[in-house]
């Protein structure tokens, strides 16, 4: 037997890598007789850059600003080829940066995001993925396109603080700063989020309640990006308004389009091709996947969802090992899983759940073992 170990990140508890191996544990202690192959995978959210760095690659630290301007250490990965960077825009925009009484995403700015691409810009990097997930913001990318050199001016000449309560002060785009070398540079936004920037279904109506804003911000925040990309496409040339997927990470995907020529891509295909995925399932007999919460927006393009689709075309079926579920398991097995084991086998509070997870998670994988001795045994028979 042959079996695919790739889950997604477990947030908050375990990195996708280190929930493939809780996995692997398990199932070693099981005694199952079977090849394992741990492929880590990522969406374009957490755990994007360690799923892309799980075999290979450089991960290069980078002093930036994270959503309240404060320092902080973050990072972004280099791979083989070296001229391919991975951002996940999470490590220096993220709403886990933050802690729950400081959101506000009227504040909060994608600067640290555009720090981390000028960083590998300047590493030589000619091809850029930047995962969208998890970000604390709401401001079209107007703080990155700021670190990049692009001065957002006011009616007065003068420079707009950071922050998407600050957008509709915007009146001039200065794109004279913004280094000539990114017409040379691909920028893949790796994403699986089709809501456009503004609207009923934009970055403010749907996200912005996540990142803390209320009604009112909300309406601040739909109008500031409105007013933003209003001016970037008459300045700028580029219309991103309505654009779908622009609105992911806040808008950031939107400013990626209009300042870097940004194109999306799905994050789960991205990864899943990048790590040989469909190479790896040829001869497989199984694939074990999973993530912290399996829901309703786990079907629209998630990791678990894509590679088990992948599987699903040669025959092979996908067992999900969650730490929560919250859908019916009916929507999971019609998008191709076969079936999901949470990992909670007694009462316990959410917190310790999250601290023991990897425990959990090898327990779970333990029984599931002992599950697939049994078909191992009626096919020998």
């Amino acid at each position: 037997m042959k079996i695919i170990i790739a889950p997604g990140a477990f947030k908050g508890s375990l990195s996708a890598r280190k929930a493939a191996e809780a996995i692997a544990r398990g199932l070693r202690r099981s005694r199952l007789e079977a090849e394992v192959v741990l492929l880590p995978i990522a969406d374009g959210g957490d755990g994007t850059l360690d799923a892309f760095l799980a075999n290979d690659g450089r991960r290069i630290q980078e002093l930036v600003l994270d959503p309240l301007e404060r320092p902080v250490l973050s990072a972004y990965g280099m791979l083989p080829d070296g001229k391919t960077a991975v951002i996940e825009m999470a490590l220096a925009s993220g709403l886990a940066m933050l802690r729950p009484g400081e959101l506000n995403p009227l504040v909060t700015t994608t600067y640290g995001t555009g720090t981390l691409l000028k960083g590998a810009i300047e590493a030589g990097a000619k091809r850029i993925i930047i995962g969208m997930g998890g970000s604390a913001t709401v401001d079209g990318g107007a703080g990155a396109a700021q670190a990049l050199g692009i001065r957002l001016l006011n009616a007065y000449g003068q420079d707009v603080p950071l922050g998407g309560g600050n957008l509709s002060a915007i009146h001039t785009l200065d794109t004279s700063g913004l280094d000539p070398r990114w017409r040379e540079v691909e920028v893949i936004i790796a994403s699986d989020v089709i809501n456009p920037a503004v609207g009923q279904d934009g970055a403010a109506a749907v996200f912005g309640p996540q990142k803390g804003a209320g009604p009112h911000e909300v309406r601040v925040l739909e109008a500031g990006l409105r007013h933003f990309f209003t001016k970037v496409r008459e300045q700028v040339g580029v219309d991103v308004l309505e654009t779908p997927g622009g609105g992911a990470a806040g808008a950031l995907a939107g400013g990626l389009m209009a300042f870097l020529g940004g194109k999306i891509q799905s994050g789960a295909d991205l990864v899943l091709d990048y790590n040989g995925f469909d190479e790896q399932l040829q001869n497989a007999d199984l694939v074990i996947t999973g993530e912290g919460q399996m829901d309703s927006q786990t079907v629209y393009g998630k990791g678990p969802i894509g590679a088990a689709q992948r599987a699903a075309k040669l025959g092979i079926p996908t067992v999900a090992i969650v730490g929560g579920l919250n859908v019916d398991d009916t929507v999971l097995h019609d998008a191709g899983i076969a079936a999901v084991l949470p990992i909670i086998p007694r009462p316990m509070s959410l917190n310790d759940a999250m601290q023991n997870a990897a425990e959990l998670i090898e327990g779970t994988a333990l029984r599931l073992g002992y599950l697939l001795q049994i078909e191992q045994a009626k096919q020998r028979g």
